[in-house]
């Protein structure tokens, strides 16, 4: 069975026991966290793509470390300018064990799964009723803009 999860503004293919590394998450190694935004699911049956996400679905993982990246080193220079500017920078990253894919569990009370059984308002009686607009001026009472004289020309000299 496999998953694509959306995370750090990336999205990452997972299946069971997978370890990856995403971009940085809150929590200590060990902590277990519920990534919610699982794009597709795929297994021997098929494959259920969300629109853009498939609820009720999400992935366990377990954070494995807190680490950061390779330096990624900035050099810019203007030529001929006696210009030069030197800097660097490591992105803080997160590694995930994934394990499990499945059902989100319900904590909801079984009260709340009764109350949206029942029938709900049609939109027609949530709305309030709309109000009329004001009506329009006449266009005949709207005048043209004043035109202005055209600027005079200097006279020749014979």
């Amino acid at each position: 069975m496999f998953a694509v999860v959306k995370t750090g503004g990336k999205q990452y293919r997972v299946a069971l026991d997978d370890v990856i590394t995403v971009e940085k998450l809150n929590g200590d190694a060990g902590a277990e966290i519920a990534l919610s935004e699982v794009l597709m699911v795929g297994d021997d049956q098929g494959v259920k793509v969300g629109s853009p996400f498939i609820a009720g679905v999400s992935v366990a993982a377990e954070i494995v470390e807190q680490t950061r990246g390779d330096k990624v080193l900035i050099f810019k220079k203007r030529r001929r300018h006696h210009y030069r500017k030197h800097g660097g920078h490591r992105q803080d990253l997160t590694m995930l064990r994934i394990t499990g894919i499945g059902d989100v569990k319900s904590t909801k009370p079984k009260a709340e799964k009764k109350a949206k059984a029942a029938p709900a308002e049609t939109k027609a009686e949530k709305q309030p009723a709309a109000k009329k607009a004001a009506p329009k001026k006449a266009a005949a009472e709207k005048k043209p803009a004043a035109k202005k004289p055209a600027a005079k020309k200097p006279a020749k000299k014979a």
